[in-house]
């Protein structure tokens, strides 16, 4: 697909030149740590009016795992754990698991679930089951390629988070101040559109489904102003060209046959109803908290306490007002998930807008 002209840079500036002419104060938060680093890497929050405020959200899958994940991979021994490169620098209360690497855990990088499903033809391995509804999909076809080879040496540790229930509970608390929202991309690809209707209905915030070229987000910023000057908040998908109403139905299909909705904890925002997916009972020998009785103390905090990640998370400040951001916390010496991941907000703010 020919992107150039989601990069024109004199359509760009026409909406730069009419979002100008905006003075009212209003907030929009960009959900997803993708349209985080995209904003940073086009420049677009500096072409903004002082009116038009661009926040972080909670869109990042490795940034609201909780670190109790990471110490209970600690404890397992005599199998291998497989996992996406950026949960290796998360810190837990005992290190990272690079470090546990370093002192002899089998922890091996794997750019899919497929390649954990080969590892586990060799040796008994954990797939450590992070991620949106991008990626779900995926591993839960995974599992039941598992299931029907009889390859009892695999499993998954399910950390799975689900977009819609997250906004629902952002937007429920009194904490958060949101005008509009910026919707994921990826996610939307496979839930659709529609999903998000209850957010203007429920709340009325405007919401646009953006892709991630800078005319995508400056459209989206647009489109969201007139919402809001209309006094018409709704669902708009400015990401026509890979977004439709009802997403992509197999791959809903994959998770609805291997997963089931239940409770789950996400850092910052803490336990949301049914924003977790647990693995079905007729797959249950493939889930690694069964297989291997991994108990998840979310009640347990061990980050620093002077980490703000978590509110970076819900939007209450960006990175620059952490008071390690920059000085203690950088992607040398990563002190919270949001410093570590590459969609990540701080990891963002630090390479592109500082």
């Amino acid at each position: 697909m020919d992107l150039s002209k989601y990069r024109h840079p004199e359509l760009v500036s026409n909406i730069v030149d009419k979002l100008a002419r905006w003075k009212e104060p209003v907030k929009f938060m960009e959900v997803c740590g993708s349209h985080t680093m995209a904003i940073g890497q086009w420049g677009l929050r500096k072409l903004l009016p002082d009116s038009i405020k661009l926040i972080s959200g909670p869109g990042c899958p490795v940034c609201v795992t909780p670190s109790c994940v990471i110490d209970a991979l600690f404890s397992l021994e005599g199998v291998t754990i497989a996992t996406f490169g950026d949960l290796l620098h998360v810190p837990g209360s005992r290190g990272t698991l690079a470090d546990a690497r370093a002192n002899g855990l089998d922890v091996r990088l794997v750019y899919s679930s497929l390649e954990a499903l080969e590892l586990s033809k060799e040796r008994e391995t954990i797939f450590v089951g992070i991620g949106f509804e991008t990626t779900i999909p995926g591993i839960a076809q995974t599992i039941q390629i598992a299931k029907k080879e009889n390859l009892s040496g695999f499993s998954v540790l399910p950390i799975f988070k689900t977009i819609p229930p997250a906004l629902d509970a952002l937007l429920s608390s009194e904490e958060v101040d949101i005008d509009g929202l910026i919707l994921p991309g990826h996610v939307s690809v496979i839930i659709g559109w529609k999903v998000y209707s209850f957010i203007p209905r429920k709340y009325g915030t405007s919401c646009v489904v953006a892709g991630f070229e800078p005319l995508d987000i400056m459209v989206a910023i647009e489109r969201l102003i007139n919402q809001i000057e209309t006094n018409s908040p709704r669902v708009d998908n400015e990401y026509t060209r890979v977004v439709t109403p009802d997403g992509n139905l197999k791959a809903q299909e994959f998770m609805q046959q291997v997963l089931q909705p239940t409770d789950t904890y996400w850092r910052g925002l803490g336990l949301i109803p049914n924003s977790g997916l647990k693995i079905r009972d007729e797959y249950a020998r493939f889930d690694a908290a069964k297989k291997y009785d991994i108990t998840l103390d979310f009640g347990k905090n061990e980050d620093n306490i002077n980490c703000r990640c978590a509110d970076v998370l819900k939007g209450k400040l960006t990175p620059p007002q952490c008071p390690l951001f920059k000085t203690e916390c950088h992607p040398h010496n990563p002190l919270g998930p949001c410093m570590v991941s590459s969609e990540g907000s701080c990891a963002a703010y630090y390479k592109y807008e500082t």
